[in-house]
């Protein structure tokens, strides 16, 4: 009677797998991610997701894009011409101050990368010897805000330096000591270049010298899409990408490298080892704290006219 059974439930077995491979396979739900930048290990979640099956697992097919224009992203996605876009937490405040209907609905690095970088070697030892000196900056407003905070630490004033826009060159700039200093370099990028350029240099953190901390890069989606079905499978598989990244770091590089093979250099593996520590483990966890105390910085700044409801930023 046993082997009976087992004869009669292995049939059953085969005949439900025969019935399953003859179901058409379920479509996979599009979704469009536009990124801040080109790709790079900022990204290492989202590229891992796609490449280690996370999203096709979670029945997602997710294309990220890369912006022409890194300013478009949150513009494009509150017309309704993307579903998510990588974004950066004080930039949320400026979006929102602009009428842009976007809400954070997650993050993907979760401590400042800004930082003010000088060379090691330089006459500048601390922020107070950058008084009369000049300040390179690429981004006018925010940079100018978190410089200020900084300089205020050292008992400075922006019109103690003097600021000259360098349009992103910022190891160009430093290393040919066109500036002494440079506002809006990414620790997990320009102390690499610089090395590489053949100059060492040292950076000083904004969350160190009065800035408060935040998250800098977040995904943003329009505030009345905000509880897409689909989201909350994406930041699954984020979460999911997230987690195996750190666990196994290098098989995560090997899938980034296969999908950008023209990153596998020494610039973006540093940067790569540098980042990781940053990701977000929990990538849809929120500080509300960090958030509120964030709107007051930026409102006390001049940067925005009033601190919206928290609900306005980070959601429920």
């Amino acid at each position: 009677m046993m082997r009976a059974k087992k004869k009669s439930a292995g049939w059953i077995a085969g005949a439900f797998a025969l019935c399953l491979a003859g179901t058409p396979a379920v479509a996979q739900e599009k979704l469009t991610v536009l990124l801040d930048w080109f790709v790079n290990p900022d990204h290492a979640a989202l590229v891992v997701a796609r490449q280690g099956g996370h999203f096709a697992r979670a029945g997602l097919d997710v294309t990220l894009v890369e912006p022409a224009d890194p300013s478009a992203p949150p513009r494009l996605v509150a017309a309704g011409q993307g579903d998510i876009a990588v974004s950066y937490q004080p930039n949320l405040y400026l979006q929102v101050k602009e009428g842009l209907p976007v809400r954070r609905i997650g993050g993907i690095v979760g401590t400042p990368l800004n930082s003010l970088v000088v060379l090691a070697d330089g006459p500048v030892k601390s922020l107070a010897d950058l008084k009369g000196r000049t300040v390179g900056y690429s981004i006018a407003g925010f940079e100018e805000a978190l410089l200020g905070t900084m300089l205020e630490s050292a008992g400075l004033k922006l019109a103690d330096v003097k600021l000259v826009n360098i349009n992103f060159a910022l190891t160009p700039a430093l290393a040919t000591g066109q500036v002494d200093a440079v506002i809006g370099a990414f620790r997990n990028f320009e102390i690499t270049d610089l090395k590489l350029a053949g100059k060492t240099g040292r950076a000083f953190f904004p969350e160190e010298h009065g800035v408060p901390a935040y998250d800098e890069l977040i995904f943003i989606a329009r505030q009345d899409k905000a509880k897409d079905p689909r989201f909350a499978k994406f930041m699954d598989a984020v979460e999911a990408a997230s987690v195996f990244t750190l666990n196994h770091p290098e098989e995560a590089w090997k899938l980034f490298i296969a999908a950008h093979p023209k990153l596998d250099d020494a610039l973006n593996k540093q940067a790569w080892a540098d980042t990781l520590p940053r990701l977000q483990a929990s990538p849809r966890a929120i500080d509300a704290h960090r958030y509120a105390r964030f709107a007051d910085y930026m409102k006390a700044r001049g940067l925005i006219d009033k601190v919206e409801p928290l609900a306005r930023y980070i959601g429920e």
